[in-house]
């Protein structure tokens, strides 16, 4: 499906990156593998995982290379679209999934701590992708898959700084979905369920939270791959603005917001007419405070 396509996959050192780029290389791709190596919490930098990824591709009889450059600077991520040009001639997918935690309550969180994961996250998508903006327009064609979570779209404790920068991935792939629409080009989100080095952070202290990771272990991150190789692919040119999730053996298609209730009072509102006739009347259409396994309480299929 994707032979002679030329992939960039940011963060595929390990996790749902690197069976992405796995997956790609065995449909035919050649791959730009992308990662800096860091912690999950972002600090430090080894080339390792980055190679590592690629030499288990040249063994399967794939074709990739390794990019060690940081999405969160502008300079860097023109560096990684660089790499694809300069090795292949071309660059056709850009899959933007690196990403860190700095997870802590809201009240505590520092502003190094907001900065750094809204840096990686959404200034990340949208460096590398504005950076390959360009070939895609010159091509009339391209595809970019973005990684947003349950963390943005419904919601989760402790991740402020990772939740608006999902959320805000959601809004960047459909800009870019439209204004890229005349030119061929696809923007497509993925959430992912699936245990991850990332994942594997997540605190467990309670019963609850305990069982939740128990959970996720049973998700493989190679589950997401099939979706990401199609949505990479010719086949899928008429899917774009949407926003899929995956969770083990189940796809999903995500509603966006549009409105959902409306009331009118033809004489305009006050206050006192909002509390005693507007709210009681949408109350009933209220969201509750709901994390994703409140949402998606079922186990795994």
């Amino acid at each position: 499906m994707l032979k002679d396509k030329v992939v960039v996959v940011t963060g595929a050192g390990g996790g749902i990156g690197r069976d992405f780029a796995l997956a790609f290389a065995s449909y035919g791709a050649k791959v730009v593998v992308n990662d800096i190596g860091a912690s999950v919490s972002g600090e430090g930098k080894d080339a390792g995982p980055a190679q590592k990824v690629v030499d288990e591709i040249q063994a399967s009889g794939g074709t990739a290379v390794a990019n060690t450059d940081s999405v969160a600077e502008w300079e860097a991520a023109n560096r990684i679209v660089k790499t694809a040009i300069d090795t292949f001639g071309r660059i056709d997918v850009v899959v933007n999934n690196a990403g860190i935690l700095r997870d802590r309550f809201f009240f505590n969180m520092s502003v190094e701590e907001w900065k750094a994961v809204i840096d990686v996250h959404l200034n990340g998508s949208f460096y590398v992708a504005r950076a390959a903006a360009p070939y895609f327009k010159s091509q009339a064609a391209g595809r970019y898959i973005n990684m947003t979570s349950t963390s943005g779209l419904v919601g989760n404790f402790g991740q402020a700084n990772y939740s608006a920068a999902k959320l805000g991935i959601a809004a960047l792939s459909k800009s870019m979905a439209l204004d890229m629409a005349k030119y061929n080009v696809t923007s497509n989100c993925i959430s992912p369920f699936a245990w991850s080095r990332m994942i594997g952070s997540i605190p467990t202290e309670t019963d609850d939270q305990k069982a939740r990771v128990e959970k996720l272990k049973s998700m493989q991150t190679a589950k997401i791959a099939p979706l990401a190789v199609y949505l990479a692919s010719d086949a899928a040119q008429h899917v774009t603005g949407q926003i899929f999730a995956v969770r083990a053996n189940e796809i999903f298609l995500r509603s966006q917001s549009r409105p959902l209730r409306s009331v009118h009072r033809a004489e305009g509102w006050t206050p006192e007419s909002i509390a005693e006739h507007a709210i009681p009347a949408m109350k009933a259409h209220f969201y509750a405070l709901d994390r994703s396994q409140d949402v998606f309480s079922w186990d795994p299929l």
